[in-house]
């Protein structure tokens, strides 16, 4: 069962004082590895500078990864194990306690004080109930303020004479009011999530979840799981997430180094394809023509038709000796590599190689044994380097597109077949451009270059991608994403009702094609958990709307929490919403269409109430930030004063895309919301 919290008890020996006794315990024992990574002397443990630079830097990585945050609790749950472990999990005994916490803590001789929630002992905190209890007697939870435990709550999940209950410290810990960036969440992973954290390495896996579901967080920890379970396999290949903008980034980059994981790096998409500097932008039109996955084999076409069969023979000459190739000979090298699966680049570098080949089988027949240095030198002779030139010219990427998208000739005859003259014309350049470094290339572009340089040079690959608000992505954009995990694997994370581009996703299905990853499976998280019942039951009445076969999100949430809906006469009432929110404690966002930020800022700046932009931290003395509705995606805050709905819908190019931004703006609440209008609510929300 789950017995309510326990408050402190009287004396020494009670079981809260001695769950502190532990806790402080852990907490020596922790800097006490900390300090013996510390005093490790390596002067003479390297032979080089070169290997002394490396092992200083794993050292300064190990001591940030123990650092002992005051504010986060070291453990936050025990489990009592009725039977010793099984052989494959040795650790342990009969009736042994394990303290479930962020990362693994040991005593000077090497017990385990602290077990890392990612070990296997871990699971039964996340899966066991009383259906399965996973030989648990006891699963206890801790509750603290601050740094300090002050509460315990137990479930005795092998006790057939309790009955089971919703755990209190669960609910409390999960609806926390919060400042400043994202929290990790393994306190409070449930059963669903756990699943897909614990997920393995070689499968992709792709997360749809609506507001308040925790897939994000689920994501994260699935990364943290994985760097515990394959961390030297992760070490060669590397791990990286992937975001919407950098003001999600930020909200979310304290979330693996608070689990000990410093070593995961965080980028957009645009700054995975930054080949060029962009400076322009697209029109709806042009941007969804530009990220078709159609624009792939243009490129591919472009690409391959600067390759030209050799018309005449190739004469080496060395030393007396005069070797010559024929045309039709050096013609079938060229088709062969045409032919092959490798990259324009390579085959460009492999055909010297072949006609050299070519030249040394003449040699051996004239009775000579050239040797690889003689083919290596035949390989670097001008009359080769001239036919190489001729045939497969360097070409460099950014050229290539810069020349399709200026060229309507060279358009016309590459995109034949795939693009009609309407989409040809939508994405020409109206003016000529003098050079690359002059254009003004639009984010679509760069992704384009990228392309263009994957099918001359393939892209390095990293063996984990998280890759979250997925559902904002293009067709190319996934292909640039997917380049990034060729021989890895990603963990996709999204809401279809959340798609606000124009080339927003229609299918996972389809999404997890274009990055390459046709075998990923798809889960579904429909447990809200962080957004209040009848906000999400307010929002929702968007989703016959902009997405009629999605599950609605369904609140978990024992507290409805605070949901009002205002009619005002000004910004003025709007700021006194913004007021009357921050007299709670927490985070208080004020979200509204882009266009009216600047008056919201006046009005704000005029009452002495100070604001922050998206991105920036949230403090004790600055706990509201003026969200336009375009970057809230991600985002979240204890209360939300959502600024006139129907400005928000009017500020995108169509309806649908306008409700889903609303949607999306609705659903960032996590302990209240106001939507405050002097213009009628959109008729879907009526």
């Amino acid at each position: 069962m789950s017995a309510p919290a326990h408050e402190p008890l009287e004396g020494p020996a009670d079981p809260l004082s001695r769950e502190r006794s532990h806790l402080a315990s852990s907490r020596a024992a922790l800097r006490a590895m900390r300090e013996d990574v510390e005093s490790l002397d390596i002067r003479y443990a390297t032979a080089n500078w070169v290997d002394a630079q490396v092992l200083s830097r794993q050292i300064d990585e190990r001591i940030k990864a123990l650092a002992d945050l005051s504010d986060t609790p070291l453990f936050f749950g025990r489990l009592d194990y009725l039977h010793a472990p099984g052989a494959d999990q040795a650790e342990g005994a009969d009736g042994e306690q394990f303290y479930i916490g962020r990362r693994h803590v040991h005593d000077a001789g090497g017990d385990p004080m602290v077990i890392d929630w990612r070990a296997p002992v871990s699971q039964p905190f996340y899966r066991a109930s009383k259906k399965d209890p996973m030989d648990i007697g006891l699963r206890r939870r801790f509750g603290y303020t601050g740094g300090d435990l002050t509460a315990y709550e137990d479930e005795y999940l092998s006790d057939p004479e309790e009955t089971a209950k919703a755990s209190k410290l669960l609910q409390q810990e999960i609806e926390r009011p919060r400042v400043g960036p994202m929290r990790d969440i393994v306190a409070t992973i449930q059963p669903e999530q756990d699943d897909i954290v614990r997920s393995g390495l070689d499968g992709t896996v792709c997360v749809q979840g609506g507001p308040g579901t925790g897939k994000t967080a689920v994501g994260l920890h699935r990364v943290a799981y994985l760097l515990y379970a394959h961390r030297e396999r992760l070490a060669r290949t590397g791990t990286l997430v992937i975001g919407p903008n950098r003001s999600f980034l930020h909200y979310i980059e304290q979330v693996l180094p608070a689990l000990g994981e410093l070593a995961v790096q965080q980028a957009t998409v645009d700054d995975l394809v930054a080949h060029v500097e962009v400076r322009g932008a697209d029109d709806a039109a042009a941007a969804v023509i530009k990220g078709d996955a159609r624009m792939a084999e243009v490129l591919r076409r472009a690409l391959y038709s600067h390759v030209t069969l050799p018309t005449e023979a190739v004469v080496v000459v060395r030393g007396s000796r005069r070797w010559r190739v024929p045309s039709y000979e050096l013609e079938e090298i060229v088709r062969e590599l045409l032919q092959r699966d490798i990259r324009y680049g390579a085959a460009r570098e492999a055909l010297p190689q072949r006609i050299a080949h070519a030249v040394l089988v003449q040699m051996e027949r004239a009775g000579e044994a050239p040797d690889d240095r003689v083919q290596d030198a035949v390989a670097r002779n001008s009359a080769v380097k001239a036919v190489v030139k001729e045939s497969w010219p360097v070409v460099d990427p950014a050229k290539l597109v810069l020349r399709l998208l200026t060229d309507a000739g060279f358009l016309a005859e590459h995109a034949a077949g795939v693009l009609d003259e309407d989409e040809q014309r939508t994405i020409l350049w109206a003016k000529p451009v003098r050079g690359v470094k002059s254009a003004k290339w639009s984010p679509a572009d760069a992704v384009l270059i990228d392309e263009a340089a994957d099918l001359i040079q393939r892209t390095h690959s990293l063996g984990h991608v998280v890759l979250d608000e997925a559902q904002d992505l293009s067709p190319m954009q996934y292909r640039a994403v997917g380049r990034r995990c060729t021989t890895g694997s990603a963990t996709v994370l999204g809401d279809l009702a959340q798609g606000t581009t124009p080339w927003a996703t229609r299918s996972w299905g389809e999404a997890l094609a274009h990055l390459g990853k046709r075998e990923g499976v798809i889960e579904e998280l429909t447990a809200g958990f962080r957004v209040p019942a009848d906000v999400i039951t307010y929002a929702s009445r968007l989703l016959p709307h902009i997405a009629p076969g999605l599950t609605p999100v369904a609140s978990v949430r024992e507290n409805p929490g605070f949901f009002e809906v205002r009619t005002t006469a000004g910004t003025a009432e709007v700021v006194a919403a913004c007021e009357e929110l921050l007299a709670n404690e927490g985070s208080t966002g004020l979200i509204a269409a882009d266009a009216r930020i600047p008056a919201l800022s006046e009005a704000l700046t005029a009452a002495g109430i100070t604001c922050l932009a998206p991105g920036e931290e949230t403090t004790r003395e600055t706990r509201l930030t003026l969200v336009p509705a375009s970057l809230a995606k991600g985002l979240e805050y204890d209360y939300v004063v959502l600024d006139e709905p129907q400005a928000v819908v009017d500020g995108e190019p169509d309806e649908r895309t306008g409700l889903r931004r609303l949607y999306v703006a609705l659903t960032r609440a996590v302990s209240g919301l106001i939507v405050t209008h002097s213009a009628p609510v959109p008729a879907q929300l009526a």
